[in-house]
């Protein structure tokens, strides 16, 4: 019956949209014809067959116009749009008649019709749907007829059909047992089987099990475009799931016809999620000066194609039991009837699809260049601990002469699997409220940023983010493929909380070598995170014989933490960490073991204390009396969430950075030492202009490689890149029209001054983003900038942004542009090459007047982080290297150079050691002792390091002369 009412309004919308078709290609040129006549009498053209002179053309137009004339000009305009829409009516007409693979080549894309053109394309593809939709269904691939209004069907939401009786409601089974594993125990513990029974609604047909790109089940208000846009990132590609699901016959009996007509509780196979892109032109073409967009055009944002390092997952459609969710922990917990009990219930979840529903598109997580995907929790978890190394390194910098004048990105503390992560979840951290300068603060605070929650794993059904430490039941036991990649997850996300805090509330995992082994790349050796004992921080990650000793230790743990908590009279280990009034704070504490049915019992005991004394069992296989959870390769659980997966080489390099954040005693370095190259002036930037390698390391020249211009004209505009990037002319600031990627694209060639390709520029600025899109953003941004700049300074010719096709880059145009990052390595270059003080000083105060702030400051940018360390490290040897020249004969104004050093590094230890030098050789010893504690307060900030065994031993000896001329 549905169907012949479908079929029913296809003819009487094609009736209705003939008629109208007909009214405009006839009827409107016979009203004009009856009602205006010939049009052209408004210009002297009285008759057709009559041509008319000058004269009359002069005439016509220069008399007074009458309402005739008026006619007559509106008359013209209608015939002219009338022959517009004729055109449009034709190309409409034979886009719907082409083969399917020149229309979806060619057609323009939607947001290209003109309004004329969209009711052509309405009018065409209502009576084409109609008229041959049917006779079209039997050919292979052929999409519907008409794209207007195939996609307009696409767009409607499925039809809802009661499902057929064997699509069965799930039912819950609650049966009562005493698990074999415990009858050993003193007392036998009731477990709670808990079953789903979903009959054809929640099977995956065997025609969609090898689905490219996995399964989507239809629910309420489901339509192909939206689950097009959802789960492939591109609406347009709904064509292809209905091509590839067409005629497939479903589970209550009905197949896939009509893209208008689906129904609730139907399997559809997805295509892949990320089509092989086209191959990248080998020769770059320069950006089209008339594809620049108008002034003042606002920032477009992301394209709507998917990213093949992205994956986006998305909150379930409204229905009862999702509104009623009470916390992002219950969505990944089983449904439990009210029947006491104190064993766990068992959640199975064998499915593959996403864990979201269609319609919404929110980026939830990050597919890693080796496939593993995590969330944006644990993506800023691992962003956290990239930070913390960030600071670690810049404590350890040396600062000598000469300068270092290289350009580009400081090389970043991220393996390169895992640099997505870290770009991604440098946008998820919380910013540190003290860092910036106050009255009673000197210096800004050396804290890191910190993630918002604790061991993320993963996200619920709606797309939040779920801790390891809120997880349902007395414990989890992980099952399916994708057990052993969330099982990584959860070792890595524990391990990796509180890195920058007190060492007594970091996590503590217990495991054994086997469990590890599995864990980690073949052939690694399971050890702890210090198997050498070298580091302040006890060992977190605990490494006990077997399943049996590791299991004995929680026990032990768990008796501990219960007398600790009776003694002092705490309800939980939560509320005992909450007060001040102790010392005896107790971290979370994870089991994380291979299942044993010997040892089941005891694992259930400590599971039953999980909340109160923060005691978390992870079980990999299983474990009846803990939440039981079938993982799918990708980490997804149906309908409930999707876990984070890790693989084997990423956890490795994941838990070398956290034991690379771990404070340590630290032998140092004396300033009064000529210093070695250091990772940071050893990889503060590289020549990319001489090197094909773009990421290979290089020691830093004596006298930068900077274009100049070529005349002694004062250049058109002024780029300001230290701090805010700005842009000036001789009028003032430009304010407007300007694009925010604009800004980023010139900021990154003042970086790069012998220029960067596309392709480059593109993977700098939008690493997250489809190669193809990126560099049509970036396209579009060079060309705003350009017509920007032309329009600021009344220069139309100038390119200010050159192309240079023997080496395929872009770059900034030293003619028109002038940089302050360039003028400030030129700086710093006259004073490497200086041959007496004098000179030497004033090229590093202008270098030092240059410097604003960092670089690119405030651009809230992954990309600007490693190009900012480069430049901030060089400025500190600026400020050094002045204090050397005014120490002897201005100490005074050396402690100022060196204090203002400190402010745009508070964690640097050479510039404290310098500081106190000068003191104890002023006789200071007040400031000497005030300097060192300024550096254990900052450096307490970074995980609670110390000052290393060089500078206690500097400050000492800048204070033993002072005590011995009072003792004398």
């Amino acid at each position: 019956m549905l169907r012949v009412l479908a079929t029913g309004g296809r003819l009487l919308r094609a009736l209705a949209a003939l008629v109208l078709l007909a009214g405009f290609l006839v009827g409107v040129p016979w009203l004009l014809v009856q009602c205006i006549g010939w049009p052209l009498d408004w210009i002297g053209w009285s008759h057709a067959a009559t041509v008319p002179s000058l004269d009359d053309l002069a005439t016509a137009l220069t008399t007074p116009w009458s309402d005739d004339k008026i006619l007559a000009l509106l008359a013209t305009v209608g015939w002219a749009l009338w022959l517009l829409f004729c055109r449009d009516v034709l190309v409409e007409v034979l886009d719907a008649s082409a083969a399917p693979s020149h229309r979806d080549r060619d057609r323009r894309p939607a947001r290209g019709r003109s309004p004329i053109r969209w009711v052509a394309a309405v009018l065409v593809g209502a009576i084409a749907g109609a008229v041959l939709l049917d006779s079209m269904r039997g050919l292979a691939g052929a999409p519907p007829p008409s794209a207007a209004a195939a996609d307009a069907a696409a767009r409607r939401p499925a039809v809802t059909i009661a499902p057929a009786a064997d699509m069965t409601a799930p039912t819950l089974t609650v049966t009562a047992q005493t698990s074999p594993a415990l009858a050993s125990a003193a007392t036998s513990i009731p477990t709670l089987t808990v079953t789903t029974t979903s009959g054809a609604a929640g099977a995956v047909p065997a025609w969609a099990s090898d689905a490219p790109g996995g399964v989507h089940h239809v629910v309420a208000g489901d339509n192909l475009w939206d689950i097009a846009k959802a789960d492939l990132g591109d609406p347009h590609r709904w064509r292809e799931i209905y091509v590839l699901n067409r005629g497939q016959h479903q589970a209550n009996g009905y197949a896939l016809s009509d893209p208008d007509e689906i129904h609730v509780g139907w399997v559809l196979a997805l295509p892949a999620r990320d089509p092989a892109a086209a191959a990248p032109s080998t020769q770059p073409v320069e950006p089209a000066e008339s594809a620049e967009p108008a002034p003042g055009a606002a920032d477009p944002g992301p394209p709507t194609t998917a990213s093949p390092s992205t994956t986006s997952t998305a909150s379930p459609a409204a229905s009862p039991s999702a509104a009623s969710t009470p916390s992002p922990a219950a969505s990944l917990s089983p449904a439990v009837s009210n029947t006491p009990a104190s064993a766990a219930p068992t959640v199975e979840a064998t499915g593959t699809g996403e864990a979201a529903a269609p319609g919404d598109s929110r980026q939830t997580g990050v597919t890693l260049p080796s496939q593993g995907w995590i969330s944006l929790g644990l993506a800023a978890t691992i962003a956290a601990v990239a930070g913390l190394l960030r600071m670690h390194r810049r404590r350890h910098a040396r600062l000598g002469s000469p300068i270092p004048v290289s350009t580009g990105p400081t090389r970043p503390p991220v393996p390169a699997g895992l640099a997505l992560a870290d770009a991604a979840g440098r946008r998820d951290l919380e910013p540190d409220p003290e860092s910036e300068l106050t009255d009673e603060q000197p210096l800004p605070t050396a804290r890191p940023a910190l993630p918002v929650l604790d061991a993320p794993v993963g996200v619920d059904a709606g797309g939040v983010e779920v801790s390891l430490f809120d997880l349902p039941g007395p414990g989890v036991a992980l099952h399916g493929p994708g057990a052993e990649a969330t099982a990584r997850t959860i070792l890595a996300s524990a391990l990796a909380t509180g890195v920058s805090d007190t060492p007594a509330l970091r996590p503590i995992v217990v495991t054994t070598p086997d469990t590890l082994a599995r864990l980690l790349p073949d052939g690694t050796d399971p050890t702890g995170l210090d198997p050498h004992g070298i580091t302040f921080d006890g060992e977190r990650l605990l490494l006990l014989a077997d399943t049996a000793a590791a299991v004995t230790h929680a026990e032990e743990e768990m008796i501990s933490r219960r007398r600790l908590l009776d003694a002092i009279d705490a309800p939980s280990i939560a509320d005992l960490n909450d007060r001040d009034d102790h010392i005896e704070h107790q971290p979370p504490y994870v089991l994380l073991i291979d299942s044993d049915p010997r040892h089941a019992g005891r694992v259930a005991a400590i599971g039953a204390h999980r909340t109160a004394l923060h005691l978390h069992p992870v079980i990999l296989g299983d474990a009846d009396t803990l939440t039981a959870l079938t993982i799918a390769a990708d980490g997804t659980l149906p309908d409930r969430g999707r876990f984070a997966t890790l693989t084997a080489t990423d956890l490795a390099q994941f838990l070398d950075m956290i034991a690379e954040t771990a404070a340590r005693p630290e032998p140092g370095t004396d300033p009064d030492e000529r210093p070695e190259p250091s990772d940071e002036t050893r990889d503060a930037g590289h020549p990319d202009e001489t090197s094909a390698e773009e990421t290979a390391p290089a020691l830093a020249v004596v006298v930068p490689d900077l274009p100049a211009p070529s005349g002694d004209a004062p250049a058109l505009v002024r780029l300001t890149v230290l701090g805010a990037v700005t842009v000036t002319t001789d009028a003032g600031p430009i304010t407007t029209g300007m694009r925010s990627g604009s800004y980023a694209a010139l900021a990154l060639l003042a970086a790069h001054p012998h220029g960067r390709t596309l392709r480059q520029i593109a993977a700098d600025l939008h690493p997250d983003t489809n190669p193809d899109a990126a560099v049509k953003r970036v396209r579009t941004d060079i060309s705003t900038a350009r017509r920007v700049l032309r329009t600021a300074t009344g220069s139309t010719e100038a390119k200010f942004i050159v192309y240079d096709p023997a080496a395929t880059r872009y770059r900034l145009d030293p003619d028109t542009i002038e940089v302050d990052l360039w003028r400030m390595l030129g700086a710093i270059g006259r004073a490497n090459i200086a041959t007496d003080d004098t000179t030497a000083l004033a090229a590093l105060r202008e270098a030092a007047d240059l410097y604003a702030a960092d670089f690119a400051e405030g651009q809230d940018r992954a990309w600007v982080t490693d190009y900012a360390t480069t430049h901030r490290h060089q400025i500190l040897g600026v400020y050094a290297r002045i204090a050397e020249l005014l120490e002897t004969d201005q100490p005074d104004a050396a402690v100022a150079a060196l204090e203002t050093a400190l402010r745009y590094d508070p964690v640097n230890e050479e510039l404290y050691q310098r500081v106190m030098r000068i003191h104890g050789r002023q006789h200071r010893p007040d400031a000497v002792r005030r300097t060192l504690r300024q550096l254990e307060a900052q450096l307490a900030e970074l995980g609670d390091a110390e000052p290393s065994e060089a500078t206690r031993s500097l400050a000492e000896r800048q204070l033993r002369p002072i005590v011995a001329g009072v003792r004398s």
